[in-house]
């Protein structure tokens, strides 16, 4: 009975990696909202595989994601060494985009507010401060105006993200036009108002 334990330890595993590869495919094409039985039967295993796995559907979606998650983040770590701040940041924001273009889930899940999860969460404090060194060094270059804040790119990814959601089926490279306009627009706009802090950012994703 020993000796039997580590091959039920490795199908173990095995199934939970093949429910995750189900989940992605099918979430990527239709999104968030797939239902665990549409998952358990691409995959070919009962509903009692998947429910002792994720007991929740944010269990899931935070195994399902994190890893993209940290490809994102990656990108804005990478997007921070880049020599010109606003090269950096605006090759950020399109590969980000990109990255969601290729998966209706993954997008649902950085925008839809109630999706939002802990993980996301997470990268959002993690990549606030990214967008806010390259926010700086761009408006001390000059190419950025002065109350420019990260809030504001986070509304232009809400924005342009909405175009692709809004698009996805009938024009799906429209929102590479909208984030160009989006850009050129924050760019060299006069920004009124006062600028938005860290907490409009949690409220876009999160209210």
């Amino acid at each position: 009975m020993i000796e039997s334990a580590p091959p039920l330890r490795r199908d173990a595993e095995r199934n939970r990696q093949l429910l995750l590869r189900t989940a992605f495919e099918l979430m990527a094409e239709r999104g968030l909202d797939v239902p665990y039985e549409d998952v358990a039967r691409a995959a070919g295993t009962g509903m009692g595989t998947i429910y002792r796995r994720f007991p929740e559907r944010r269990d899931l979606l935070d195994a399902l994601f994190s890893e993209h998650i940290e490809t994102v983040i990656g990108l804005a770590e990478q997007a921070a060494r880049h020599e010109d701040a606003w090269a950096g940041l605006s090759w950020f924001l399109e590969r980000q985009l990109e990255i969601e273009a290729q998966s209706r889930g993954l997008g649902e899940l950085l925008r839809r507010r109630n999706q939002a999860t802990e993980l996301v969460q997470r990268a959002h404090e993690r990549m606030t401060p990214l967008v806010a060194g390259l926010i700086a060094r761009a408006v001390e270059a000059g190419q950025l105006p002065a109350g420019a804040t990260p809030a504001d790119f986070a509304a232009a990814h809400v924005m342009v993200g909405s175009v692709m959601d809004a698009s996805r089926d009938f024009a799906p490279q429209l929102w590479r036009r909208a984030l160009t306009v989006a850009l050129a627009g924050l760019r060299h706009a006069d920004l009124p108002g006062d600028p938005p802090g860290e907490t409009v950012i949690n409220r876009l994703y999160n209210h």
